[in-house]
């Protein structure tokens, strides 16, 4: 069972910052693609950002040039650094992984992180 735990959410205003990281504990996390997915009231969960083992990085076009993914393989975490955030960032933000573009994951969802952005 593959547990992931994210964290680092909160109560920001627009424009604001939050760092979110999510621990995992998968032992091909070195090689897999870790995907950060995002959750708005009412909407379904939609990635939002991703990184391959190689280290490329692919961003929903909602996100491009705000966000950034970053992963440390030796802590088995990826993180999200989001800037310029907007109201419609609001929502929970959970990770999970995969193999490639993340066609499918392979992890259990865990609780995810609650982030709101007030105008």
């Amino acid at each position: 069972q593959v547990h992931l735990v994210e964290s680092g959410g909160g109560l920001v205003q627009a424009g604001g910052s939050l760092r979110l990281s999510c621990a995992a504990s998968h032992s091909l996390f070195s090689i897999s693609t870790m995907g950060w997915y995002r959750q708005a009231p009412g909407k379904q969960r939609e990635l939002v950002a991703f990184i391959t083992g190689t280290g490329s990085t692919n961003y929903a076009d909602s996100v491009k040039g705000r966000y950034a993914i970053s992963r440390d393989n030796a802590k088995k975490t990826v993180y999200l650094q989001m800037d310029s955030l907007k109201p419609e960032d609001t929502g929970v933000y959970y990770c999970n992984w995969g193999w490639g573009t993340l066609d499918h994951v392979l992890g259990s969802w865990g609780q995810g992180t609650q982030v709101t952005v007030s105008s």
